[in-house]
């Protein structure tokens, strides 16, 4: 019977849960990040996913979660649990790691840019930034040592059009994606494209200015749910791994012995 690992990512809009054996990701979900999940609830859907893939809570054999929802951390964490009796590993700048955290205030590094630069590092081992697409548009910057700079923070691409068509008496929410060209001839065409080339101007914009101030030439990956879109027009992303966080809190959890 094949052991899994479950790696549980908490963001503001969804929760991606991934089932690991071995090195190989062998399913992977993307749920609402609704606030008023329940325990059960959680503990509920954790037990269908793995039925929807053949596997049982009792093939858990090790749980991490990264969460930037602090009031769903305790719901995900008491639901691993309750579902495969393991008390899984909560990511913080507490745990080991083998990516140094070379800033001011490492408690306020969110636990998702925790996995990024952990997963980078291991796997590359070299200087480079990750750009991950959620909520917000994160950029993490590892030096060449293997040590966390910080990096910055940028509203996200879907909560850019959101917002845009709240505050718009005359605008509306569109899809992100690209436009079929930049002189939009409607309405809803015009958005799409502002959106769309805004945003990869945006991450063109301070991509460059990251690595005018790192200096050498840092490897540039995209990650999140939208990185396949942007990556395919952005000057500067080099390449897209859409699972760089759940591989992260897989590599985190094995250096914390969080894997029976």
């Amino acid at each position: 019977m094949s052991g899994i690992f479950l790696a549980i990512d908490i963001g503001n809009t969804t929760t991606h849960i991934g089932g690991f054996d071995g090195d190989v990701l062998v399913f992977s979900f993307r749920l609402a990040s609704t606030h008023t999940r329940t325990i059960d609830e959680a503990a509920l859907l954790l037990r269908m996913i793995l039925d929807s893939r053949d596997f049982t809570p009792k093939q858990i054999m090790g749980s991490a979660i990264s969460s930037v929802v602090p009031v769903l951390t305790p719901v995900f964490h008491d639901a691993v649990q309750a579902a495969s009796g393991l008390v899984p590993l909560v990511i913080n700048h507490q745990v080991k790691l083998a990516v140094k955290l070379a800033v001011p205030f490492p408690e306020q590094v969110g636990a998702d840019r925790i996995a990024n630069a952990e997963g980078f590092w291991i796997e590359h081992k070299t200087a480079g930034i990750v750009v991950d697409f959620g909520t917000a548009t994160t950029f993490d910057v590892v030096s060449a040592d293997g040590a966390y700079l910080g990096g910055a923070i940028a509203p996200g691409l879907e909560t850019s059009a959101e917002r845009l068509s709240q505050k718009g008496a005359q605008l509306f929410k569109v899809s992100f994606g690209p436009p079929p060209s930049a002189i939009g001839t409607t309405t809803e065409e015009a958005l799409k494209s502002g959106l769309f080339f805004g945003a990869v101007g945006a991450v063109d914009e301070i991509v460059g200015r990251i690595v005018s101030e790192m200096g050498g030439a840092p490897l540039i990956i995209a990650t999140g749910g939208l990185a396949d879109v942007v990556a395919k027009e952005s000057k500067t992303i080099q390449s897209v791994d859409p699972i760089l966080t759940l591989k992260g809190l897989k590599l985190i959890a094995t250096a914390n012995n969080a894997i029976r």
